[in-house]
């Protein structure tokens, strides 16, 4: 039996890697790894009750708690959308019609995860959903185009993060509620954050294309300014049907999970007026929407109970108040902050990590002399980071069910967009103006 948190901690990273690496379900290796953490902990339970009544009861509750949302039901919803467009062709009439304004911009269509990423993480508000979506919509299209895959899952798995940083954001929701900060300035705070984070996954893009252009394919088209806007055309239906899924939320007429619904309805309308829905190809849609969305949840509801595990057993309270004790200058503390944020990442979901740290992390951040509101951000940055973080990053897991790749050439493919995300960190730090001057702004 093992009594101390750290010590447990270590052995549920060599139980989990190992699991993993063993090539068992996802959501099996998360649920077996909580079930050591639990069997490893030295308990002190009362004699009425077994060490199995107690696994029991976390594992219902946690099952319970994470799957009995409404807003989760957006996540199928949305997942099913993009099937549709997907599997009836609309998606390949989305980039015919982006191709004539990205020929000559390095990397061309390599940039539509990017801009497709930023919209839909506006319209869901998940991480999740955004991820299997556009990734839905994009990989294979792109891959069929001769484009890089690699460039092409790591910009996925990057930009699909942008669903915390951009509004609606149920992280900055929990962290608002928690720290009593409003809520509306961490929206209007994520802005610039969340321009700069995408505008900087484009520049990578750009460079890499210049450096090596076998990333395109080889042939270069050039295109008039009318043909330009004739390829509009293509465009207008999915962009019309986006601008109403976006509108509906932003104008308060519905909620997301509304909104998808309105959005599988127009992909359903699209795919009738354009006359290429057959009853075999919907057929697939549903049900790879079905695998997809069964496979997402059972990944949540093992992270689910691994958190709670970890919250059981007093890990994440260890390191943080091991880290309280450390008596550290402000900037140093932040870089100890981030790195146990880190760790976390490996073993808890986003919001777990907010939850459970935050009573304790953020009156020592204060005392530091950092605002609550710029370590709002600072925080949604590390659940990002966390979201690509081996071996719980929960979009590399998203990705590998989509795709069928490897999930180390996910993360091969991953990793220079978490190095970005990584100098984002540091630059908001350097300069907590870039999160404070929008705020401040509407104030003034």
């Amino acid at each position: 039996m093992i009594s101390d948190p750290l010590i447990l901690t270590i052995a549920l990273f060599g139980i989990m890697f190992l699991l993993l690496l063993s090539g068992l379900w996802i959501g099996f290796s998360l649920m077996a790894s909580g079930l050591a953490g639990m069997l490893l902990f030295q308990l002190n339970l009362p004699p009425t009750i077994s060490i199995w009544d107690k696994i029991g009861g976390l594992l219902a509750n946690s099952i319970w708690n994470s799957t009995n949302s409404w807003s989760l039901t957006a996540l199928p919803l949305f997942i099913l959308m993009g099937e549709i467009l997907y599997r009836t062709q609309i998606s390949t009439r989305l980039l015919n019609g982006l191709q004539p304004w990205l020929a000559n911009i390095p990397g061309r269509l390599l940039h539509i995860n990017v801009v497709a990423c930023s919209l839909f993480a506006a319209v869901s508000g998940s991480s999740a959903a955004t991820t299997a979506t556009v990734g839905k919509i994009t990989l294979d299209e792109l891959s069929k185009r001769g484009y890089d895959r690699g460039i092409a899952i790591g910009s996925l798995a990057g930009a699909g993060t942008l669903g915390f940083l951009i509004p609606p954001s149920l992280i900055m929701i929990i962290y608002g509620i928690l720290s009593d900060t409003s809520i509306g300035k961490l929206f209007i705070a994520g802005i610039i954050p969340g321009l700069l984070l995408a505008s900087a996954y484009a520049i990578y893009i750009v460079i890499r294309a210049l450096l090596n252009p076998a990333v395109m394919p080889e042939e270069e088209e050039h295109y008039t300014f009318r043909e330009k806007l004739r390829s509009s055309r293509e465009l207008f239906p999915v962009l019309l049907l986006i601008v109403i899924v976006l509108g509906g939320i932003y104008l308060g007429i519905t909620t997301p999970t509304e909104a998808a619904a309105i959005g599988v309805v127009g992909a359903f309308g699209l795919a009738l007026w354009f006359r290429n829905l057959t009853l075999a190809n919907f057929r697939e849609a549903v049900l790879s929407a079905v695998k997809t969305t069964s496979m997402i949840s059972f990944i949540i509801v093992g992270a689910a109970f691994l958190s709670q595990v970890v919250g059981f057993v007093g890990i994440a309270r260890a390191l943080s108040l091991y880290i309280s004790g450390l008596g550290l200058s402000p900037y140093l503390l932040i870089v100890v902050v981030a790195v146990m944020y880190l760790i976390l990442g490996m073993i808890l979901d986003g919001i777990s990590i907010v939850v459970m740290t935050l009573p304790i992390v953020l009156p020592i951040i204060v005392a530091a002399g950092f605002e609550p509101l710029w370590f709002g951000i600072f925080l949604v940055f590390m659940v990002e980071l966390s979201q690509i973080t081996p071996p719980v990053g929960f979009s590399i897991f998203v990705i590998e069910g989509i795709s069928g790749e490897r999930v180390g050439n996910i993360l091969k493919a991953t990793f220079p967009f978490f190095l970005i995300m990584i100098l984002m960190v540091i630059l908001i730090t350097a300069a907590p103006e870039i999160v404070s001057f929008l705020p401040n702004k509407m104030v003034e």
